[in-house]
């Protein structure tokens, strides 16, 4: 009985063996932990096997064959890994828990990828998602707010334009402070405005020396690192998004007097100089002035007041335009020139998808930005191809290709002041029309019925032979760009068994190349504006930029026990090319814009530039026991900009950092869940000297000796010349708290530019202002905070809010040895202050007596210094221009930025906020308006609160007519603002509405991009740039936008 039990179970025991060893069909659904919504395109894998997978479906169903004693592994983008046992089950459902920190931990770094937590220098990040709330063509402008030490510009509102970046304060004097830009590993030297928002997954912004210095040189002033998106294993996703907005200007123009306002004010100015300057008595100024007004205001052609002549307009006992009076137009400049509802347009389609071995993303895009200036717009048509192959267990090549074609219509903001369409728009006064009228005040028409431009031909005494409107029309600046790039990388080695003893070496190799072709082409019109003159004009110009980067890198990474240890070392060439070439012509045929038919040739020209730099780099990285990190980094530059024996730079950096949470006393101490100082310091240079190699003698060859060439020697050599250094301290500490409720990230840095690159003065006897040399030095030093609070993390319903601050300040330590001051208009660099301090006469109030501004001004001793105690109060303004103060500058005291996201079932909402205080802006356009040099410029409003009679307190002075102007400290606005970046609301349609049609998801949003700014004066943009000046610019906009989408 015994045998036969035993048999019994043998045979049932070698069945079920033979049953397991034997392939059975398994299939099942993959959800979302979460909420139960099917994953899609989730690889489904037999452990250990390669070629047994399968990829969920849209509903996230998959059938696979495998031993019926299976383990399945199971991965998707977003989600943690799982692995399940099979265990002779035909239906295996399987759910993934999401990991939002996934892709948060690790930080793309220099040549790599790092875990946040062994990560020792500073960076910040912004994923793709916070660069979509954002509606602009040129991803610089997407950055502010978003990263906690970066400085950003509005700049110019012209369509693709972008913004000037400054990362942890002004860098350098001479050379540029402006942060190096890489994409997808590769140093990027083509157009910002020739990348699709939409196909950048993420940046990292490289803010310390430690986190930048394998970047060498070039690195100084920070590293914007761009990744574009990539292929994911499983199913092919097509994705669809469409938006369509409305634009308009985002900062109102100066509030600005009407035409009677601004008629009494040209009678008063006119009645005030006959006083002041010409000694009559009241009434006799006053009859003056009334019969002035005409010639002033270009004759009776201009007097929109029908109904009165310019010498009758005026009441002279009040000094009022007369109640009576009819005004028969009042054309609005701004107005006319902007629209509105300028319509932006831009579409995306993109693929991506790829198996366990090849990975793939193409993207196709096209923008469509009419910019709210008239006749001005950015198009770009954009593509993308992204492909990663796994060869084998060693082998890994991958590769992306860019091409963007852009075309640019520009106003002519750059050239005369009173051809700038910006300018003239705000500050024509307002009784001038802008179309041509009849003695009714009605617009005169053409024979083909459209209205005739007022050109101010009949007298108008600002921008006669101008209107900035038809100028628009007639005149152009377009700019075409083609701009490719290519990427390409080899990875052989690493981690897999295959390698044998040499397992965890790797050699890899990446080379990326830009190509940028530019064609401009400028074209005035013979008959008004700034081509009269010379019969008209038309301008080309041709540049072509090609750079190439190839580095080779050896990497070796081991883990024994609880220790981790890598190094790379690595090799890296850069050259980079730069060609121009230019032909001018006047005399042209009207509206042909070609040089052929055009009968005077006024220029041409052409020259290069050649630069070149060769590398080698290293780094050393060691963990252990997940607790203590170490890193170090060297690299060394040789430059082509540097004579032979300057030419190599030695750059470094040493970081640490410390998991404070892992260690045994902080288990106890629930409330922290992790918390991480890091120290670090690192030295970069810089050699962003221009165009020019600074160890030769530079020559001007345009003087002709006789009939053969000539040269004159304009630059003087230095063969001494090297590199401007940088050394960067940085202490911070990052932690999350309340389970992962409190996200925390304090630092603080200091920085020491030596050695700076600046022009050594020379005296004047010798025909030369200086030459170049390594002199002077500046600090910058600061701190940064990030909170961000998770106040709400529901199934449902989730919310956070993040707060950024950031401060610093900057001193100028030292400059060259013959002075320690360099002064440049307004602005003065001083040894011991705060770089592009402000240095201009000062204002003392206006004398009640006869309305004269009063200023300060002090006694100087033979050396030119203020002799202390010698203050004194004048009207004079020679003697203010030689008494000037120094004014504080534009650094702020803080800035920072507020944000909150809210995701309610299927609706999201984000908005996000910048702020700055503190610091000044020294307006000049609000000064143009106070004190105007042309009896045809407006007036700004605060002039009503003008001394009028004696005894009238105030700080604005009596009005004169062409009364000059004094860069004075009047005119320095508090630059201190609050801006609304951004609002988005969307919403995400329900699986089951659309699973039907094959779409996985499907959100419709609405977008409001830079929606308002306040400031202390209206029409003030205090952001237009980093030093504090303004400008007749192209103002920023404000969109409004729809948008849909669609992932099928």
């Amino acid at each position: 009985m015994g045998k036969k039990l035993f048999s019994i179970a043998l045979c049932l025991f070698v069945s079920i063996g033979m049953a397991f060893a034997q392939t059975m069909k398994v299939s099942g659904t993959v959800t979302d932990a979460a909420n139960g919504e099917p994953v899609v395109g989730a690889a489904v894998q037999l452990k250990g096997s390669a070629s047994t997978y399968a990829l969920t479906d849209v509903s996230g169903k998959y059938t696979l064959s495998v031993p019926a004693d299976a383990i399945l592994t199971v991965s998707s983008l977003g989600f943690n890994p799982a692995e399940v046992q099979v265990n002779g089950r035909g239906v295996v459902d399987i759910e993934l828990t999401p990991e939002a920190q996934l892709l948060d931990d690790v930080l793309v770094v220099a040549y790599g990828t790092a875990k946040k937590e062994s990560f020792t220098g500073s960076a910040g990040t912004v994923k793709s998602e916070s660069l979509q709330k954002r509606t602009v063509a040129n991803v610089s402008k997407a950055l502010e707010g978003m990263v906690a030490g970066i400085t950003t510009t509005s700049g110019s509102g012209q369509p693709g334009e972008g913004a000037s970046i400054q990362i942890r304060g002004t860098g350098s004097i001479n050379a540029s402070s402006s942060p190096l830009y890489v994409v997808d590993g590769i140093p990027f030297d083509g157009n910002l405005s020739a990348l699709n928002p939409n196909d950048i997954e993420n940046l990292t912004i490289l803010k310390d020396a430690s986190a930048a210095a394998l970047y060498g040189a070039r690195a100084a002033n920070g590293v914007i690192m761009i990744t574009t998106k990539r292929g994911s294993e499983g199913q092919s996703v097509v994705n669809f998004k469409a938006t369509v907005g409305l634009q308009s200007r985002s900062i109102r123009e100066y509030d600005t007097v009407n035409q009677e306002e601004f008629v009494e004010l040209t009678w008063e100015a006119l009645k005030n100089n006959y006083v002041i300057n010409g000694g009559y008595d009241l009434a006799k100024a006053k009859s003056l002035a009334s019969a002035g007004l005409s010639g002033a205001l270009g004759g009776e052609f201009y007097n929109p007041f029908k109904n009165y002549k310019w010498a009758d307009l005026i009441d002279p006992e009040t000094g009022k335009v007369r109640s009576d009076a009819v005004s028969a137009w009042n054309d609005n400049w701004m107005d006319v020139l902007t629209e509105d509802k300028a319509v932006r347009q831009e579409y995306q389609l993109g693929v991506s998808g790829g198996t366990h071995k090849t990975k793939y993303a193409f993207s196709l895009g096209y923008l469509d930005d009419k910019g709210v200036l008239i006749t001005t717009k950015f198009q770009r048509y954009s593509l993308r191809a992204n492909v990663d192959h796994t060869v084998n267990d060693w082998m890994k090549l991958g590769a992306s290709a860019s091409y963007a074609y852009t075309t640019q219509n520009s106003s002519q903001y750059s050239d005369t002041q009173t051809g700038n369409a910006w300018y003239t728009a705000q500050f024509m006064a307002p009784i001038y029309p802008v179309y041509l009228k009849d003695d009714s005040g009605a617009n005169l028409l053409d024979e083909f019925g459209n209205k005739q431009y007022d050109y101010g031909e009949t007298g108008r005494p600002k921008a006669a032979n101008f209107n900035v409107v038809g100028d628009l029309y007639d005149n152009s600046y377009e700019t075409l760009r083609d701009n490719s790039s290519i990427r390409a990388y080899a990875i052989l080695g690493g981690d897999s068994d295959a390698m044998g003893i040499f397992k965890g070496l790797s050699f890899s190799t990446n080379f990326g190349s830009d190509i940028v072709n530019r064609n401009i082409t400028s074209y005035y019109n013979p008959y008004h504006g700034d081509g009269k003159s010379q019969g008209g004009s038309v301008d080309k110009y041709s540049t072509r930029t090609f750079s190439y980067t190839w580095n080779q890198i050896l990497k070796y990474e081991r883990t024994l026990n609880e220790f981790h240890f890598l190094g790379q070392l690595g090799h890296e060439y850069y050259n980079y090319q730069y060609k121009y070439l230019a032909a001018d012509r006047t005399g042209v045929y009207p509206g042909i814009k070609e040089l052929d038919p055009a009968t005077n040739v006024t220029g041409n020209r052409s020259y290069s530039d050649v630069y070149r730099m060769e590398s080698f780099f290293g780094r050393l990285a060691a963990d252990f026991a997940d607790k203590y990190y170490l890193e170090a980094t060297w690299r060394t530059d040789g430059s082509s900009r540097f004579y032979k024996d300057n030419r190599w730079g030695q750059f470094w950096s040493l970081g640490g950092s410390w998991r404070v949470s892992q260690e045994a006393f902080m288990k106890d101490i629930s409330w922290i869940d992790n918390l991480t100082a890091r120290l670090s310091y690192g030295e970069l240079g810089n050699d962003s000297i221009g165009s020019y190699y600074a160890w030769q003698s530079f020559y001007d060859l345009t003087y002709a000796n006789a009939a053969n060439p000539g040269a004159l020697v304009s630059s003087l050599a230095n063969p001494d010349v090297s590199w401007e250094k940088k050394g960067t301290w940085n202490v911070g500490i990052e932690g999350t708290f309340f389970h992962k409720v409190l996200n925390l990230t304090l630092e603080y840095y200091n920085s020491k530019t030596s050695d700076m690159l600046l022009s050594f003065p020379m005296a004047a006897s010798t025909g030369f202002t200086g030459y170049n040399a390594n002199v002077g030095s500046m600090r910058n030093q600061g701190f940064e905070s990030t909170i961000k609070v998770n106040w709400l993390n529901k199934a449902d319903f989730r919310a956070s809010s993040t707060l950024m601050t950031y401060l610093n300040r900057n001193k100028v330590l030292k400059l060259t040895g013959e002075s320690d001051t360099i002064t440049s208009g307004s602005y003065v660099i001083k040894e011991g202050m705060p770089i592009y301090t402000y240095y201009v006469p000062k204002a003392a109030g206006v004398d009640p007596a006869n309305g004269q501004l009063l200023y300060y001004a002090y006694e100087t001793d033979e050396d030119g210094n203020k002799v202390d105690g010698s203050d004194y109060i004048t009207s004079d303004k020679a003697a203010a221009t030689a008494s000037k103060y120094y004014m504080g500058s534009r650094e702020a005291k803080i800035q920072g930025s507020f944000g909150s996201d809210f995701q309610w079932k299927s609706f999201d909402f984000s908005f996000l906020t910048t702020f700055s205080i503190g610091g000044k802006v020294y307006d000049s356009l609000y000064a143009s308006s106070m004190e105007t040099t042309y009896t045809g410029d407006t007036w700004n409003r605060h002039i009503l609160r003008r001394w009028q009679k004696p005894g009238d307190v105030t700080d604005v002075p009596a009005v004169l007519s062409n009364s000059g102007r004094l860069a004075a400290d009047r005119w320095l606005v508090d630059a201190s603002y609050f801006a609304i970046k951004s609002i988005q609301l969307g919403y995400t349609l329900p699986t089951k509405w659309t699973k039907k049609a094959g779409i996985k998801s499907l959100r419709l949003f609405a977008v409001g991009d830079n929606i308002a700014l306040f400031s202390k004066l209206q029409g003030l943009n205090p952001q237009y740039n980093l030093t504090g000046g303004t400008n007749w610019s192209y103002t920023p906009t404000r969109t409004y936008s729809i948008g849909v989408d669609i992932n099928f």
